[in-house]
């Protein structure tokens, strides 16, 4: 969820709303021109993934403006480098992660359906009366709830989860690998960028994940490589994993960090089965409008793969659509959309405009 602000009377900027950081981050470093600051200091940064740390500058306090709020005396760091490229990932110019400051002193309500987000004093949200009420901590500014998951080997676990809608999947279980091992099916995978670097692991399913009254079952999570000993001193809490957006977005959400609770009502895509890439291909979003899908990754044995496509080709049109007319998440949905399913993809490849026949194959 992307929402936009001014910084210090300068902008507008794109910042996606991120339970997942603590600390305002500014990911462009272009954003130390851009709102004109005078003053700063660095510090050195490190998490999760397989890259060394990094530097960022740490801003004076700011001024953040959000149509009908006005904050001041925020403290955000901006990264020295380019690290994310999240606005390639997201299809649109992104500047930065908004967390804690956001949803430190209120009552936050999104609703995915219509993408709508509203904010109250934390007395003054509306409770939900058919939703369910689960209670979280906050720790080191990031919420945290206790939740049971079946594995696929028939164990209950009982997990402490980061809720992160910074996180695209529904479920990351980051420990489980060494304790329980791997489920029988499942395919490697890129996870994402943490603030050490890409994070690699695997996909597969679990069979429950129990929020509140709501049983999810038949879940797409996310088992990243074992942590060594360097990775696991930069948690300042311990956990087993998080809770992501993919998962979230079913439900219209409350966050109210003060009251140590959230509150989730089901929305229409409640029972929608989860579903993951059915194409093998691991795309980004290029050039100065975003409008030129490449190919980043192809999964060895996949569709894709067996069509011939390759990284660095071209996406230029899914079912005679050019691209250029679609979203990122579009684009996203086809490729996951039905197993078996057809679709004429036109890639620039080699100098030239190819045509395939592209079947997609439930993977997981």
């Amino acid at each position: 969820m992307v929402i936009k602000l001014k910084i210090n009377d300068k902008g507008p900027f794109n910042f996606i709303l991120d339970t997942g950081v603590g600390m305002m981050v500014m990911t462009d470093p272009k954003m130390v021109d851009s709102i004109a600051l005078q003053s700063k200091r660095t510090i050195k940064l490190a998490g999760l993934g397989e890259g060394d740390e990094f530097e960022a500058y740490v801003t004076p306090p700011l001024k953040i403006d959000i149509p009908g709020l006005n904050s001041y005396d925020v403290a955000a760091t901006i990264l020295k480098t380019e690290h994310f490229n999240l606005s390639s990932f997201v299809g649109i110019p992104i500047h930065g992660l908004l967390g804690y400051e956001f949803f430190s002193n209120l009552a936050v309500k999104l609703n995915f359906e219509d993408s709508t987000l509203t904010v109250y004093r934390p007395h003054d949200a509306r409770l939900y009366r058919k939703g369910t009420r689960i209670p979280i901590t906050v720790e080191a500014h990031k919420p945290y709830m206790q939740t049971v998951v079946l594995l696929p080997n028939g164990k209950m676990q009982q997990c402490k989860l980061v809720i992160d809608l910074g996180a695209g999947h529904p479920v990351s279980l980051e420990n489980m690998i060494k304790k329980q091992g791997l489920p029988q099916k499942f395919i490697s995978a890129n996870l994402g960028v943490g603030l050490a670097g890409p994070i690699f692991g695997f996909l597969s399913r679990i069979e429950e994940i129990d929020l509140g009254k709501y049983k999810i079952k038949n879940v797409i999570t996310s088992f990243p490589n074992d942590y060594d000993s360097t990775t696991m001193k930069y948690m300042s809490v311990q956990r087993d994993g998080n809770l992501g957006i993919g998962l979230l977005k079913r439900f219209t959400v409350i966050f109210n960090y003060q009251d140590n609770v959230i509150y989730l009502k089901p929305n229409g895509a409640f029972r929608d089965p989860f579903e993951y890439d059915m194409s093998g291909i691991e795309y980004y979003a290029a050039g100065d409008d975003f409008r030129h899908i490449i190919i980043s990754r192809v999964e060895p044995g996949s569709s894709a793969d067996e069509v011939g496509l390759e990284r660095g080709d071209e996406i230029t049109a899914i079912n005679f659509k050019p691209v250029a007319e679609m979203s990122l998440e579009q684009i996203d949905a086809l490729l996951k959309s039905k197993d078996q399913r057809n679709l004429l993809i036109e890639v620039y490849h080699d100098k030239r405009y190819d045509r395939v026949i592209l079947t997609l194959k439930r993977r997981i």
